[in-house]
């Protein structure tokens, strides 16, 4: 049971159940959040926060209990067992060496359209300058939290000619930015409604958006929804199924395929000698 404790800088979280914020922040599934001397640092949507434990407590800075119970809880996924699913995930003999590698891992819920935008941006790009192009796009188009930006919201990107994202440095991206933004803010894509349908349909709509093809549609599901059954498969991913589960796909992992994912993910980026040898 979390208790939420009121702080003059910010809130203790009590009965929280440990997890590692770097192997969580920095393992591919979001580039908001950078670390500093106090512990990680960013924003998610609207959110600002600097986060960190101390002596089995989570701390955040700049968060007031609305701001917790309105967004972080949810966005931490910090009322669903872990523990428990990597226990489920040890059995699997395959999957035991991707678990341990990074046991405190959890997977961020994270605001839809952030992460549509985010993993436009990570097409072809590795993920310092995916942060980097994102932390401009925020600079540049979202309002101020303090020492951070909001994530720009659809209709003030619908605004925009592509040539005022030319400080981004997003390249051939930035025409996809912008069909993005349009069509949510002109309702012809409500992500709203895509989080309530069948996986099939949901990926569809999505792949409706240019530069928006199976693996990005998955990532905003997974990632941006909650679609646990979504399983993002780029070639890293590719290659890691057929080396450590020949034969096998998502369905080999359950309704939390998802979360396994970013285990597998993870795993495979930090050892790209364990699956380098076989083709996608």
């Amino acid at each position: 049971m979390l208790r939420v404790e009121q702080r003059d800088d910010g809130i203790a979280v009590y009965g929280a159940e440990p997890f590692d914020l770097e192997q969580t922040l920095d393992c591919g599934q979001c580039f908001r959040f950078v670390r500093t001397a106090e512990g990680w640092s960013g924003a998610a949507g609207s959110h600002a926060a600097t986060v960190f434990w101390e002596n089995d407590v989570l701390r955040m800075r700049g968060v007031s209990p609305e701001a917790f119970e309105g967004f972080w809880r949810g966005y931490f996924d910090l009322d669903r067992s872990y523990t428990a699913l990597r226990e489920a995930f040890m059995a699997d003999k395959g999957l035991a060496p991707c678990v341990a590698y990074a046991p405190g891992i959890r997977l961020l819920h994270q605001p839809a359209f952030e992460t549509l935008i985010c993993f436009i941006l990570s097409q072809n790009n590795h993920v310092p300058r995916i942060k980097g192009i994102a932390d401009r796009l925020c600079r540049l188009f979202g309002e101020p939290l303090g020492e951070h930006f909001a994530f720009p919201t659809p209709e003030r990107l619908a605004l925009c000619e592509e040539e005022e994202l030319a400080p981004l440095r997003s390249g051939w991206r930035a025409g996809y930015i912008l069909d993005a933004a349009r069509r949510v803010a002109g309702g012809d894509v409500s992500l709203e409604e895509v989080a309530r349908m069948p996986l099939d349909e949901a990926r569809r709509e999505l792949m409706r958006i240019r530069g928006v093809g199976p693996k990005v549609a998955e990532c905003v599901l997974l990632y941006g929804m909650g679609r646990l059954e979504a399983f993002p498969m780029d070639v890293w991913m590719k290659r890691a199924m057929a080396r450590l589960f020949p034969g096998s796909g998502p369905e080999r992992f359950g309704p939390y395929a998802g979360i396994a994912q970013q285990f597998i993910f993870h795993y495979c980026r930090r050892h790209p000698e364990e699956v380098r040898e076989t083709s996608p």
